[in-house]
């Protein structure tokens, strides 16, 4: 009786922190959903204008 008493209550012991380490792994991957589900929140950037400075970088490159 003294053996299944000490497995129990070592098993009530290691239950709090299994807890606690399978929220910490899931909450990453139970996030994601809910991030994505809202299409409000993207941040685009501005549209660049064509300058032209990257052709005249590629044919000065070209020549060196």
């Amino acid at each position: 009786m003294n053996r299944i008493a000490a497995n129990t209550l070592q098993t009530l012991r290691l239950l709090p922190r299994a807890a606690l380490v399978l929220v910490a792994l899931s909450a990453p991957v139970l996030a994601v959903p809910m991030m994505r589900a809202d299409a409000g929140s993207t941040i685009e950037a501005p549209a660049l204008r064509n300058s032209g400075v990257g052709f005249v970088l590629l044919v000065s490159l070209q020549r060196g």
